[in-house]
C-alpha cells in the first residue's frame, strides 16, 4: 500500500518549472511523460513568443531604423505574418510523415532566421526573414497544439494547451525585460534577434524527450503502406468536415481581424500618443503581464468543466471592451484595461487552438490546425492593411484600433450557433459523429 501510495505521488509530483504556473493545479491523470512533453513544446512556445514580442514592441525602433513609412508600418507587419501560407504546407506534411520530426525541422529553421534578422540591411530583407522565421513559428506552434491534443486525456486537454499559451506568456515578458534596454544596447534593436541561436539548444533535449503521439502511430499502423497525396489530407478535410471547417473559419476570422491589430499596435500606440518610454513600456508588461499570463490556463481549465463555446464567447466579449477602454481610456484606465485585453487574448487563442485541433480526426488534424492558423493569421493581415486606411481617415492609431475591435463581436454569434461542443469528449467520439456536423 506504501508502494502504491508512492507511485501516486511521483506520478503527480511536478517538474521545477511547473511552479512557475502555481496557481494552475493540474488535472487528474497527468504523468511524468505528459510533464516532460509540455516542458519541451512550452519551451519553444516561450523562444517563439519571445520574438512575436520583439517586433510588437520594437516596432516603432524597427521603423525608424529601416525607414518605413507611417502609414505602411501596418503592412510591414501584415506581411510578415503571412508566413502562415507556407507553414500549412509544413503541417500537411506532418499528417504524412509525423509530428516529431517536423517538429525538430522548424526549430532549426526558426533560430536560423531569427538571428540572421539582425543584420538585414534594408526592409526588404527584414520581411522576408521575419516572414520565414514566421513559417516556422506557425508551423511549430501549429504542431505543438496537436500534440498536447493527441497525447492528453479529455479532462487536461484545455489545461494543457494553456499551459503552452502560458509558456508563450513567459516568452513576451522575456521580451519585455530585454526590450526596456533597448536604447542602451549596442545595435539597438538588432540586438534583441541575437538570441535566435539559443533554440538550438532545444533540439538536442528534444530528440530525447519527444516521441511520436501515440494517436498518430496508431494511424499509421491503420494506414499502412497505403500511399497519400501531398494534397490529401486538405482535400478530405474539407470534404468530410465542410461545415465544421465553415463554421470555425466564420467564428475565428472576425476576432483575429480585430485581435491581431489590437496586440500589434500595443507597444506603439502606448510610445507614441500616451508618451510611454520604452522602460515604461517594459515595466507595464512585465508588471501586468504577471497577472495576465495566467488568462489562457484558467480559460483552459473553465473550459474543460463549462465547455470551449461558453469560455470563448464570454472571453472575446471582454477582451473588446477592453480594447476599447485602453485605446481610448487615459490614465489608469490604459494599464487596467491593458491586463484584460491581454488576460482574455491568452484564452481566446487557448480555445480556438483548442476546437481547430479537436474537432477533427487524427488523419486530419495537422493539417486542420494549419487551415485554423491560416484562417487566424489571414485575419490578422486583413486587420493590419485595413488599419492603415482607417489611420488616414482617423489621424492617429488609437481611434482606427478602437473602431476594429468590434469586429470580434461577430465571432461569438458563428461559434454558439455553428461549432460543436468538444470539452470533455474523447477525440474519436468527436470525429465520429463529424458527418452529422
Amino acid at each position: 500500500m506504501c508502494v502504491a501510495r508512492r507511485g501516486d505521488l511521483l506520478k503527480t509530483r511536478r517538474p521545477w518549472w511547473a511552479w512557475l504556473f502555481f496557481y494552475a493545479t493540474p488535472p487528474p491523470g497527468v504523468t511524468p511523460h505528459h510533464w516532460q512533453v509540455l516542458g519541451a513544446l512550452g519551451a519553444t512556445y516561450l523562444f517563439n513568443s519571445y520574438d512575436l514580442g520583439v517586433l510588437n514592441m520594437a516596432l516603432p525602433q524597427i521603423q525608424a531604423g529601416l525607414g518605413v513609412p507611417e502609414t505602411q508600418v501596418g503592412l510591414l507587419a501584415g506581411i510578415v505574418r503571412l508566413g502562415v501560407l507556407p507553414a500549412l504546407a509544413l503541417t500537411m506534411f506532418a499528417d504524412r510523415v509525423g509530428r516529431r520530426r517536423l517538429l525538430l525541422v522548424t526549430v532549426l529553421g526558426f533560430s536560423a532566421c531569427t538571428f540572421l534578422t539582425s543584420f538585414c540591411r534594408n526592409a526588404s530583407e527584414f520581411i522576408f526573414l521575419q516572414f520565414m522565421a514566421r513559417m516556422f513559428i506557425y508551423s511549430q506552434e501549429m504542431l505543438a497544439i496537436v500534440v498536447i491534443t493527441e497525447e492528453l486525456d479529455a479532462s487536461a486537454r484545455g489545461w494543457g494547451i494553456g499551459m503552452l499559451i502560458a509558456f508563450g506568456g513567459l516568452g513576451h515578458g522575456l521580451a519585455a525585460a530585454v526590450f526596456s534596454t533597448v536604447d542602451f544596447l549596442p545595435y539597438g534593436w538588432r540586438a534583441l534577434y541575437f538570441v535566435g541561436f539559443a533554440p538550438l539548444l532545444l533540439t538536442v533535449w528534444m530528440r530525447r524527450v519527444l516521441t511520436e503521439t501515440r494517436r498518430f502511430t496508431a494511424h499509421q499502423r491503420e494506414r499502412g503502406s497505403l500511399e497519400v497525396a501531398w494534397l490529401d489530407p486538405l482535400r478530405e478535410l474539407i470534404t468530410r468536415y465542410p461545415v465544421r471547417v465553415a463554421a470555425l473559419t466564420a467564428a475565428l476570422f472576425p476576432v483575429a481581424v480585430a485581435g491581431g491589430t489590437i496586440v500589434q499596435f500595443q507597444s506603439k500606440f502606448l510610445q507614441a500618443e500616451r508618451g510611454y518610454s520604452p522602460g515604461e513600456v517594459s515595466v507595464l508588461f512585465l508588471a501586468g503581464g504577471v497577472l495576465a499570463i495566467g488568462g489562457g490556463l484558467l480559460c483552459g481549465l473553465a473550459s474543460d468543466r463549462f465547455g470551449r463555446r461558453r469560455v470563448l464567447s464570454a472571453a472575446i466579449l471582454v477582451n473588446t471592451l477592453a480594447a476599447v477602454g485602453f485605446y481610448r481610456g487615459l490614465g489608469a484606465i490604459v494599464p487596467l484595461a491593458w491586463v484584460g485585453v491581454i488576460f482574455t487574448q491568452f484564452g481566446i487563442d487557448v480555445l480556438f487552438a483548442a476546437l481547430g485541433s479537436e474537432l477533427f480526426a487524427t488523419s486530419h488534424r495537422s493539417t486542420a490546425s494549419g487551415v485554423r492558423s491560416l484562417v487566424a493569421t489571414l485575419g490578422i493581415a486583413a486587420g493590419l492593411a485595413c488599419e492603415g486606411l482607417l489611420y488616414t481617415a482617423f489621424g492617429n492609431h488609437g481611434q482606427a484600433v478602437a473602431a476594429m475591435a468590434v469586429c470580434a463581436l461577430a465571432g461569438p454569434v458563428f461559434l454558439l450557433w455553428m461549432v460543436p461542443e468538444t470539452a470533455g469528449r474523447e477525440l474519436e467520439e468527436i470525429a465520429g459523429d463529424s458527418r452529422a456536423a
